[in-house]
């Protein structure tokens, strides 16, 4: 699994509308309105780099509003979350 955490600056009037056409996106799984430089944050997961390049390249191209973004990519995971989840296999909750 390939995960990059793209940084997104958007047309103030449209940061909403971008959003809901990014989580339409396959690859995207999660897309974060936050505060300060930035006005989006979108997570993206997909099982290749190649399927990342596209995702990134040619998916964020067609959307329109986004102004200026900047791509982080992932090389570790760190979760409580995840680690919570392995240790409560077979429990009973």
């Amino acid at each position: 699994m390939v995960t990059a955490v793209v940084l997104m600056k958007v047309t103030r009037q449209q940061i909403n509308e971008v959003a809901q056409k990014l989580v339409e996106i396959k690859g995207i799984a999660e897309v974060y309105s936050v505060g300060g430089q930035y006005d989006l944050v979108a997570i993206i997961r997909v099982a290749s780099n190649e399927k990342m390049a596209d995702v990134i390249t040619n998916q964020l191209l067609g959307v329109a509003g986004i102004e200026d973004t900047e791509t982080l990519l992932a090389f570790q995971a760190f979760s409580k979350l995840d680690l919570a989840d392995i240790f409560a296999i077979g429990s009973e909750a």
